[in-house]
């Protein structure tokens, strides 16, 4: 009998399909992994709008981690939406008490649409508890300024930023500059060890079809680490995998306002 990859995702629902746990299963799918969730909320949302959030109980979300561990384990694990503190204390102590590995954190802040997803008082905790469990973190630039309490809006300071990132413990640090004007997006990789910096370079994509991408792009990390996949490479492949679905997405239109990617795009035009 065959494994299959295992990959879990720790994240808030997105009713629309394109951001959230969906994106994520979707992502572990296309790249040929077994994917597997833990609900932290639900959302009421579209391409245009967070309507509502209903927050899932601290204690039922450390159920469902159990659950899968107990029974199914992980070969990696990819964390987006936590949105208070008691959340992201259970799932810190869940996770170092399953020894879980492969651990991708995109602490998810802002939707595209502009509404909050994660409260004030939740950036310390997350500081604090979730960041030094992480083997890569995965921040935009507003979320490294949120994570900072500076900002950080240049190219020339994300290398500082991204080092500065890593102090919180985790042993490697992706600062997203999708933010950036300019017709090439850069994103910068940082590895604690050995003490290295890589510029990701990838052109701009000219589509309003970019809702999901961050949770796109740390799921499809975790994917390629619950495959084997060197850190470093994991990274590239997973930035080559969010422009192919970004090119191919922008030929469609779902809904209003930003649409998803195209995360199959490998299967199906």
């Amino acid at each position: 009998m065959k494994p299959y990859f295992r990959a879990l995702t720790i994240a808030g629902s997105d009713s629309g399909g394109g951001a959230g746990i969906q994106a994520d299963l979707k992502t572990f799918s296309a790249l040929g992994c077994f994917g597997m969730s833990a609900i932290t909320a639900l959302t009421a949302q579209n391409t245009r709008v967070v309507t509502g959030i209903f927050p899932a109980p601290p204690e039922f979300i450390g159920r469902q981690i159990d659950a899968v561990m107990d029974d199914i384990g992980v070969d990696a694990v990819k964390i987006g939406m936590l949105h208070s503190p008691e959340v992201i204390e259970v799932v810190a102590q869940k996770l170092a008490d399953w020894h879980c590995p492969n651990i991708v954190v995109d602490p998810v802040m802002i939707s595209k649409s502009g509404d909050k997803l994660l409260r004030d008082d939740a950036v310390q905790a997350l500081k604090e508890r979730l960041l030094p469990l992480a083997t890569i973190i995965t921040p935009n630039l507003p979320e490294a300024s949120v994570l900072l309490g500076r900002p950080v809006e240049t190219i020339e300071e994300m290398p500082g930023a991204a080092r500065d990132l890593a102090a919180f413990g985790s042993a490697s640090v992706l600062v997203k500059g999708g933010h950036l004007t300019g017709g090439s997006s850069c994103d910068l990789l940082y590895q604690k060890t050995p003490d290295t910096l890589t510029e990701l370079f990838g052109d701009r994509i000219n589509t309003p079809n970019s809702h999901g991408t961050g949770c796109t792009l740390s799921s499809a990390i975790a994917a390629n680490l619950a495959k084997g996949i060197s850190l470093a490479v994991a990274v590239k492949n997973a930035k080559a995998y969010i422009i192919g679905a970004l090119s191919a997405g922008a030929a469609y239109q779902t809904g209003k306002g930003h649409g998803p990617v195209h995360h199959f795009y490998d299967l199906w035009p």
